[in-house]
Protein backbone atom coordinates (compact mmCIF):
# COMPACT_ATOMS: atom_id res chain seq x y z
CA UNK A 1 0.00 0.00 0.00
CA UNK A 2 2.85 2.38 0.81
CA UNK A 3 4.29 1.81 -2.68
CA UNK A 4 1.06 2.87 -4.39
CA UNK A 5 0.98 6.13 -2.42
CA UNK A 6 4.61 7.00 -3.34
CA UNK A 7 4.19 6.35 -7.07
CA UNK A 8 1.95 9.43 -7.78
CA UNK A 9 4.38 11.61 -5.80
CA UNK A 10 7.35 10.33 -7.80
CA UNK A 11 5.49 10.87 -11.06
CA UNK A 12 4.52 14.42 -10.04
CA UNK A 13 8.09 15.19 -8.98
CA UNK A 14 9.42 13.91 -12.32
CA UNK A 15 6.93 16.05 -14.25
CA UNK A 16 7.83 19.09 -12.17
CA UNK A 17 11.56 18.60 -12.85
CA UNK A 18 10.88 18.19 -16.58
CA UNK A 19 8.72 21.32 -16.69
CA UNK A 20 11.25 23.43 -14.78
CA UNK A 21 14.14 22.14 -16.92
CA UNK A 22 12.24 22.92 -20.11
CA UNK A 23 11.45 26.41 -18.88
CA UNK A 24 15.17 27.15 -18.55
CA UNK A 25 15.79 26.89 -22.31
CA UNK A 26 17.30 30.26 -23.29
CA UNK A 27 16.06 30.21 -26.90
CA UNK A 28 12.45 31.21 -27.49
CA UNK A 29 10.31 28.40 -28.85
CA UNK A 30 9.59 30.17 -32.15
CA UNK A 31 12.87 32.12 -32.47
CA UNK A 32 14.51 31.92 -35.88
CA UNK A 33 17.63 29.78 -36.23
CA UNK A 34 19.68 32.84 -37.29
CA UNK A 35 19.49 36.40 -35.95
CA UNK A 36 17.10 38.61 -37.95
CA UNK A 37 18.25 42.05 -39.12
CA UNK A 38 17.06 45.06 -41.10
CA UNK A 39 19.18 47.93 -42.35
CA UNK A 40 19.00 51.53 -41.14
CA UNK A 41 20.88 54.67 -42.16
CA UNK A 42 20.40 58.45 -42.16
CA UNK A 43 20.86 60.46 -45.37
CA UNK A 44 20.24 64.21 -45.57
CA UNK A 45 18.48 64.12 -42.20
CA UNK A 46 16.11 61.26 -43.17
CA UNK A 47 16.06 57.91 -41.36
CA UNK A 48 15.90 55.16 -43.98
CA UNK A 49 14.97 51.49 -43.76
CA UNK A 50 16.10 48.65 -46.00
CA UNK A 51 14.54 45.27 -45.26
CA UNK A 52 17.39 43.58 -47.17
CA UNK A 53 15.00 41.55 -49.31
CA UNK A 54 11.48 42.49 -50.44
CA UNK A 55 8.65 42.00 -47.97
CA UNK A 56 5.47 41.11 -49.92
CA UNK A 57 1.95 41.79 -48.63
CA UNK A 58 2.89 44.24 -45.86
CA UNK A 59 -0.19 45.59 -44.09
CA UNK A 60 1.59 47.16 -41.11
CA UNK A 61 5.10 48.39 -40.35
CA UNK A 62 5.85 49.39 -36.79
CA UNK A 63 8.89 51.36 -35.57
CA UNK A 64 9.44 51.24 -31.85
CA UNK A 65 12.00 53.46 -30.17
CA UNK A 66 13.42 52.35 -26.80
CA UNK A 67 11.30 49.19 -26.77
CA UNK A 68 10.80 47.59 -23.38
CA UNK A 69 11.44 50.82 -21.46
CA UNK A 70 9.24 53.53 -19.97
CA UNK A 71 10.34 55.78 -22.85
CA UNK A 72 9.05 53.32 -25.47
CA UNK A 73 7.39 55.19 -28.34
CA UNK A 74 6.18 53.96 -31.69
CA UNK A 75 5.09 55.02 -35.13
CA UNK A 76 2.88 52.74 -37.21
CA UNK A 77 2.30 52.66 -40.97
CA UNK A 78 -0.52 50.65 -42.58
CA UNK A 79 -1.79 49.62 -46.00
CA UNK A 80 -5.07 47.93 -46.93
CA UNK A 81 -5.09 44.21 -47.71
CA UNK A 82 -3.67 42.50 -49.71
CA UNK A 83 -0.80 44.72 -48.59
CA UNK A 84 2.14 46.25 -50.42
CA UNK A 85 5.74 45.39 -51.18
CA UNK A 86 8.30 47.06 -48.91
CA UNK A 87 12.04 46.90 -49.35
CA UNK A 88 13.34 50.45 -48.95
CA UNK A 89 11.49 53.19 -47.15
CA UNK A 90 12.16 56.72 -45.93
CA UNK A 91 10.90 56.86 -42.36
CA UNK A 92 11.51 60.05 -40.37
CA UNK A 93 13.38 63.34 -40.52
CA UNK A 94 15.94 64.08 -37.81
CA UNK A 95 14.01 67.29 -37.08
CA UNK A 96 10.83 65.28 -36.40
CA UNK A 97 7.87 64.20 -38.47
CA UNK A 98 7.48 61.69 -41.26
CA UNK A 99 9.70 61.46 -44.28
CA UNK A 100 9.16 63.75 -47.29
CA UNK A 101 7.29 61.08 -49.26
CA UNK A 102 5.10 60.06 -46.31
CA UNK A 103 6.43 56.51 -46.36
CA UNK A 104 5.39 55.59 -49.91
CA UNK A 105 2.56 53.07 -50.28
CA UNK A 106 2.16 52.82 -46.50
CA UNK A 107 0.37 55.62 -44.66
CA UNK A 108 1.03 56.76 -41.09
CA UNK A 109 -1.68 55.37 -38.83
CA UNK A 110 -0.04 56.23 -35.51
CA UNK A 111 2.37 59.17 -35.63
CA UNK A 112 5.09 59.79 -33.08
CA UNK A 113 3.97 62.13 -30.30
CA UNK A 114 4.28 65.84 -31.11
CA UNK A 115 7.75 67.08 -30.26
CA UNK A 116 9.21 63.57 -29.90
CA UNK A 117 12.91 63.54 -30.84
CA UNK A 118 13.71 60.02 -32.05
CA UNK A 119 17.42 60.91 -32.34
CA UNK A 120 17.62 60.84 -28.52
CA UNK A 121 16.35 57.23 -28.34
CA UNK A 122 18.85 54.46 -27.64
CA UNK A 123 17.34 51.82 -29.95
CA UNK A 124 14.99 51.37 -32.84
CA UNK A 125 13.07 48.18 -33.59
CA UNK A 126 11.07 47.36 -36.70
CA UNK A 127 8.32 44.78 -37.09
CA UNK A 128 6.46 43.88 -40.27
CA UNK A 129 2.93 42.45 -40.37
CA UNK A 130 1.38 40.67 -43.33
CA UNK A 131 4.07 38.29 -44.50
CA UNK A 132 5.73 35.91 -42.08
CA UNK A 133 8.49 38.12 -40.72
CA UNK A 134 10.88 38.63 -37.82
CA UNK A 135 11.54 41.86 -36.00
CA UNK A 136 14.94 43.56 -35.97
CA UNK A 137 16.67 46.13 -33.80
CA UNK A 138 19.47 48.70 -34.22
CA UNK A 139 21.34 51.26 -32.12
CA UNK A 140 20.12 54.79 -32.93
CA UNK A 141 23.35 56.52 -31.88
CA UNK A 142 25.40 54.22 -34.10
CA UNK A 143 23.12 54.83 -37.09
CA UNK A 144 23.37 58.62 -36.59
CA UNK A 145 27.13 58.60 -35.91
CA UNK A 146 28.26 56.22 -38.67
CA UNK A 147 25.90 56.77 -41.63
CA UNK A 148 28.04 59.51 -43.20
CA UNK A 149 31.11 57.23 -42.98
CA UNK A 150 29.54 54.61 -45.27
CA UNK A 151 28.46 54.73 -48.94
CA UNK A 152 24.78 55.50 -49.54
CA UNK A 153 24.13 51.87 -50.53
CA UNK A 154 25.31 50.54 -47.14
CA UNK A 155 22.96 50.16 -44.19
CA UNK A 156 23.56 49.18 -40.57
CA UNK A 157 22.17 45.66 -40.06
CA UNK A 158 22.32 45.57 -36.26
CA UNK A 159 25.10 43.34 -34.91
CA UNK A 160 26.07 42.32 -38.47
CA UNK A 161 27.38 45.83 -39.15
CA UNK A 162 27.28 47.90 -42.32
CA UNK A 163 26.33 45.94 -45.42
CA UNK A 164 25.66 46.66 -49.08
CA UNK A 165 23.56 44.65 -51.57
CA UNK A 166 26.30 42.10 -52.35
CA UNK A 167 27.05 41.49 -48.65
CA UNK A 168 23.37 41.06 -47.77
CA UNK A 169 22.88 38.61 -50.64
CA UNK A 170 25.98 36.64 -49.59
CA UNK A 171 25.22 36.49 -45.84
CA UNK A 172 21.41 36.20 -45.82
CA UNK A 173 20.51 32.64 -44.68
CA UNK A 174 24.14 32.01 -43.66
CA UNK A 175 24.91 34.37 -40.77
CA UNK A 176 21.59 36.23 -40.41
CA UNK A 177 18.09 36.52 -41.88
CA UNK A 178 16.59 39.62 -43.40
CA UNK A 179 13.30 40.37 -41.65
CA UNK A 180 11.16 38.75 -44.39
CA UNK A 181 13.43 35.80 -45.22
CA UNK A 182 11.88 32.49 -44.15
CA UNK A 183 13.90 30.53 -41.61
CA UNK A 184 15.93 27.87 -43.47
CA UNK A 185 15.37 25.31 -40.68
Amino acid sequence: MADTIKWPRVACAALLVAAVSGACDTKAQFAPSLPPAAGFRVDDGVLKLWTGTPCEGVVRLRLTFDSGTQQSTEQVWTAPRPGVQVERMDLLRTGGGSSPDGGGPLQVQTPLPAGYNWTKASSIAVTVDGPKANGAKADVAQVLRESAQHPSGSYLFGQRGWMDVAEVQRENRKSFLTVCTPDPE
